[in-house]
C-alpha cells in the first residue's frame, strides 16, 4: 500500500508541476549542439534617387538543418545621405519562431523597425559599420513590446586595401539587444538585456555586387549560449 501511495504521489507531484510550470517540461535548448543560419541579403537603389530598398530572408535552425528555428523575410525603404553614404531605413519584418526538439508548434511575430546605417574607416583597412535599431514587436501571445539593437561590423581585407572585387577579408561583428519593457503580458517578465551575438567570419568579394560569407556566431542570452554556423550571401542589385 506504502508503495502504491508513493506511485500515486509522485505521479501527482508530475502533474502539478506540468500544469503550474508548463515550461519546465518544455524541451530545452541544448547549448552544446551547433545550429545553423542561412541568409542572403539585397540592397538596390532607385536610379539617381537618394531612395533605395534593402532586405533579407533568413532560415536559422536548431541543428545544422531540419529543425526550425526561425524563419525571418524583411524589407524596407532607405534613404542615403550622399557623399557620407551613411544609410536610413524604414522596414517590416515577418518572423515566424520554431520550438527546439520535435515539437512543430510555432509563433509569429510582425515587426516595424527603424534603422540608420553609419560607415567610417580607421587605418585606411578597417571598415566600420554602425547599426542602430529600434523595433516594435507585435508577438503571438504577448503585449506589444519594443525592443533597442546596436550592432558594431568590422571588415578587414587580407590581400589588399579595400573590399572591392577579389578581395578576401574578415568580417566581425558584436550586436546587443536591449528589450524596451520588462512586462509583455499574461504575468511574464522578460530581462532588459534580451541578448547578445558575436560573430566572426571569412568572407570574399566576388564582384561588385556580390559577396559570401562563413562565419561562426555565438548567441546568449539570460538562459543559455549557442554557437551557429552562419552562410551568407549579399547581393546589390
Amino acid at each position: 500500500m506504502l508503495v502504491s501511495f508513493m506511485i500515486r504521489f509522485r505521479l501527482s507531484l508530475v502533474i502539478a508541476i506540468a500544469l503550474l510550470f508548463p515550461k519546465a517540461v518544455n524541451a530545452q535548448v541544448e547549448s552544446d549542439q551547433v545550429g545553423a543560419w542561412y541568409m542572403y541579403f539585397w540592397t538596390t537603389s532607385f536610379s539617381d534617387s537618394k531612395f533605395g530598398a534593402q532586405g533579407d530572408i533568413q532560415y536559422r535552425n536548431w541543428n545544422v538543418i531540419g529543425d526550425l528555428e526561425q524563419l525571418l523575410l524583411r524589407g524596407g525603404i532607405t534613404w542615403s545621405a550622399n557623399p557620407t553614404r551613411n544609410k536610413f531605413t524604414l522596414g517590416y519584418a515577418n518572423i515566424t519562431t520554431g520550438a527546439f526538439g520535435d515539437s512543430d508548434a510555432t509563433v509569429n511575430e510582425s515587426r516595424v523597425y527603424q534603422e540608420a546605417l553609419l560607415f567610417h574607416s580607421l587605418l585606411s583597412k578597417l571598415f566600420l559599420t554602425h547599426r542602430f535599431r529600434y523595433e516594435q514587436r507585435w508577438v503571438e501571445s504577448q503585449d506589444f513590446r519594443t525592443r533597442f539593437r546596436y550592432n558594431i561590423f568590422i571588415n578587414v581585407p587580407l590581400n589588399q586595401d579595400n573590399l572591392q572585387k577579389g578581395a578576401i577579408y574578415l568580417a566581425f561583428y558584436n550586436e546587443l539587444f536591449i528589450n524596451g519593457q520588462k512586462d509583455i503580458g499574461n504575468n511574464t517578465e522578460v530581462d532588459l538585456f534580451d541578448r547578445n551575438r558575436a560573430y566572426l567570419a571569412l568572407g570574399k568579394t566576388l564582384s561588385d555586387k556580390l559577396k559570401v560569407q562563413a562565419g561562426y556566431m555565438v548567441q546568449t542570452n539570460i538562459n543559455f549560449s549557442k554557437g551557429q554556423i552562419q552562410l551568407s550571401l549579399h547581393h546589390s542589385i
